[in-house]
């Protein structure tokens, strides 16, 4: 014990950048633990699309989305959703629906923004169209 004392009194930088993430794990952790969205891997998009028809929301910008898309998905920027601008969204609002951005942050945040406005089941693609791609899945590029 006395050795941890001593370190971090000849340490206090490294110290306090420990237990700030010691403090940022805690912090996760619990808000995935308690949160009403899931996550979900590409398999189980894929599962949930043909059996639950599940809608796909792309998040990302509509130059991102132009150039590469899961197949059906819908563009609702962030920005759209941030300013509750989902109307296109409000006939899906009991279905299943799948955010997805890039990596899978940005989505996370869309998805909390949904649950709080009424959707009942929404969950989170993780590691978004990075992740879908890398999985050489298919990808549909929009003309307009």
């Amino acid at each position: 014990m006395q050795e941890y004392i001593q370190f971090f009194q000849a340490n206090p930088v490294l110290s306090l950048a420990w237990v700030g993430l010691f403090v940022a794990v805690i912090v996760t952790s619990v808000k995935a633990a308690v949160s009403k969205v899931t996550n979900v891997n590409h398999q189980e998009l894929t599962q949930m699309v043909n059996k639950q028809s599940a809608v796909v929301v792309d998040v990302r910008g509509r130059e991102d989305y132009k150039k590469g898309h899961i197949v059906d998905a819908l563009n609702v920027p962030l920005s759209e959703i941030k300013n509750n601008q989902v109307a296109n969204l409000e006939k899906h609002k009991s279905s299943p629906i799948i955010v997805v951005c890039d990596a899978g942050m940005t989505s996370s945040q869309a998805a909390q923004l949904l649950i709080k406005q009424g959707f009942e089941n929404v969950s989170n693609l993780t590691g978004g169209m990075s992740g879908w791609k890398t999985a050489n899945l298919p990808v549909i590029k929009s003309k307009r």
